[in-house]
C-alpha cells in the first residue's frame, strides 16, 4: 500500500514563504505524475502543480512564478516551494501520486494559512 505524508504547512504572513514536503513510501519515479492540490473552505479541490517522472513541470496560472515543484528521488520526496504567499493561497494542500492503470494515491493534507 502506497502512503503519502505531507508536512511543512503552517501560518505565515502575506509575502512569506513555506516549503511543503510529500514523503512517499514507494519509488516516486515509478509514478507517472506527482502533484500538489489544494482545497480552500467551501471550494473544490484544485491542482496547483505537478511533476512528471521525466521531470516536466506544470503550474496553475494562479501560482506561476511563485511556486516551484521539485523532487529528491533519493529521498522519495516531492516538494512545493511557495514564495510570495497571498491570503488566497490559504487552503489544505494535498499530495497525489498517479500511476497509469492504477488508482490515485492521496496524502492526508497539510494546512497552509496566509494572514494579511
Amino acid at each position: 500500500q502506497v502512503q503519502l505524508v505531507e508536512s511543512g504547512g503552517g501560518l505565515v504572513q502575506a509575502g512569506g514563504s513555506l516549503r511543503l514536503s510529500c514523503a512517499v513510501s514507494g519509488n516516486i519515479l515509478s509514478f507517472n505524475v506527482m502533484g500538489w492540490y489544494r482545497q480552500a473552505p467551501e471550494k473544490q479541490r484544485e491542482r496547483v502543480a505537478h511533476i512528471t517522472n521525466g521531470g516536466g513541470t506544470n503550474y496553475a496560472d494562479s501560482v506561476k512564478g511563485r511556486f516551484t515543484i521539485f523532487r529528491d528521488s533519493a529521498k522519495n520526496t516531492v516538494y512545493l516551494q511557495m514564495n510570495k504567499l497571498k491570503p488566497e493561497d490559504t487552503a489544505v494542500y494535498f499530495c497525489k501520486a498517479h500511476r497509469l492503470f492504477e488508482r490515485d494515491y492521496w496524502g492526508q493534507g497539510t494546512q497552509v494559512t496566509v494572514s494579511s
